[in-house]
C-alpha cells in the first residue's frame, strides 16, 4: 500500500476518503496461476496498462508508472509466499479530495495491491443465468471501458436478481435490449462452429480473457464475430459460455430454466482446456503473457 509492504491490519484509510463517498477508484482483477514450480501473474502488463487507463477517463493519476504497479503486484505474492493460484486485486483511488465532485490530475490518489488464493470462481460442469430487468450502462452516461468501483452497482443489481430468481448469473441487455454482457463476464455464443459475442456498441467491456478466448479460438481455426446480439439467439445457440478473470471460461448450461445443449459443448470444452494451458505455460503461449513471480 501506497509503496510498501504491510500487513492488512494497517491498510486503513480514512472515513472522508473520496472513493468511500463517489466510487472513485479504478480496479482490476487478476489472475496468478501456479503449476507446481512457479507463481505466473497471466497478462500482467495488458491489466496494469487498463488499470492505468480506467482512472484517465477521470483524470485521476496513480502517482506510480506501470511499471511500478506491476512491481507492487509480484512483490504482493512474493510477500506472501503465495504458492496456489490465486487472485489478485490492484486499485488506485482518490483520498482526501473534500466533497468536491470536480476531480483534477492534482487530486491526491493512493495504491494498494492484495492477493488471495483462489482457485475456481465457479462450480464444474457449468452454470445456470437468466436475463435481468436491469439495462447495462451506456457510454451515454459512463464509460463502459473504464473498471471503476462506482460501476459495479449496476452489477450488484443484476446479481440481486438473478440470485434471488435462482440462478448462477445475470445476463444483462444494453439500453437498445441486445445482449451486453453479464454481470462480471463477457458472453460467447457458439453458432454453426464460429464464436458471436456481443460488439464493443453493445456497451460491452473490452475484456483481456475475452480476448484471450478469441486469440486461442483462432489459432484452432475457429472464427469470432463481433455484433450486436439479439436476446433469441442465446436459446437457438448451440453453446454459451462466458469469460472473465474470475469466472475463467465458464459454460452456460441454462438460460431462464431453459437448456442450452446438453451440456458443455466441444467448442466449449476445447476453449476451456486451452485456456487452462495457456494460463499454466503449456503449449505455444505469446510472450509477455505469464509474469514469473519467484
Amino acid at each position: 500500500m501506497d509503496g510498501r509492504l504491510v500487513d492488512l491490519q494497517e491498510a486503513l484509510v480514512p472515513v472522508t476518503t473520496h472513493a468511500l463517498h463517489y466510487g472513485t477508484s479504478a480496479f482490476e482483477g487478476i489472475r496468478a496461476y501456479w503449476n507446481g514450480e512457479n507463481l505466473s501473474v497471466f497478462r500482467l502488463d495488458d491489466h496494469v496498462r487498463r488499470l492505468q487507463r480506467s482512472g484517465s477517463f477521470y483524470n485521476m493519476e496513480p502517482g506510480y508508472t506501470e511499471e511500478q504497479m506491476a512491481r507492487a503486484i509480484t512483490e504482493v505474492c512474493r510477500g506472501n509466499d503465495i504458492r496456489e493460484s490465486a487472485y489478485i486485486r490492484p486499485l488506485y483511488f482518490v483520498s482526501e479530495w473534500g466533497i468536491s465532485l470536480y476531480v483534477t490530475p492534482d487530486a491526491p490518489t493512493r495504491f494498494a495491491v492484495i492477493a488471495f488464493p483462489m482457485q475456481q470462481y465457479f462450480k464444474d460442469g457449468g452454470i445456470s443465468a437468466c436475463v435481468v430487468s436491469w439495462r447495462r450502462f451506456t457510454d451515454q452516461s459512463t464509460p463502459v471501458q473504464a473498471k471503476m468501483g462506482g460501476n459495479y452497482l449496476n452489477s450488484i443489481l443484476a446479481t440481486t436478481e438473478a440470485k434471488s430468481n435462482g440462478f448462477d448469473e445475470a445476463i444483462m441487455l444494453d439500453q437498445s435490449g441486445n445482449v451486453s454482457e453479464t454481470a462480471g463476464a463477457n458472453i460467447f455464443l457458439v453458432r454453426d462452429g464460429h464464436l458471436v459475442t456481443p460488439d464493443n456498441a453493445s456497451s460491452t467491456l473490452d475484456g483481456i480473457t475475452r480476448d484471450t478466448v478469441m486469440h486461442l479460438a483462432e489459432k484452432q481455426g475457429i472464427a469470432t464475430v463481433q455484433r450486436r446480439v439479439s436476446p433469441s439467439e442465446l436459446y437457438t445457440s448451440q453453446e454459451v459460455f462466458l469469460t472473465g478473470t474470475a469466472s475463467e471460461v465458464i459454460p452456460v448450461t441454462s438460460i431462464g430454466g431453459r437448456s442450452i445443449g446438453s451440456g458443455p459443448g466441444s467448442v466449449t470444452s476445447l476453449l476451456m482446456r486451452l485456456y487452462s494451458d495457456a494460463v499454466n505455460g503449456r503449449g505455444d503461449v505469446p510472450r509477455g503473457w505469464l509474469t514469473p513471480v519467484y
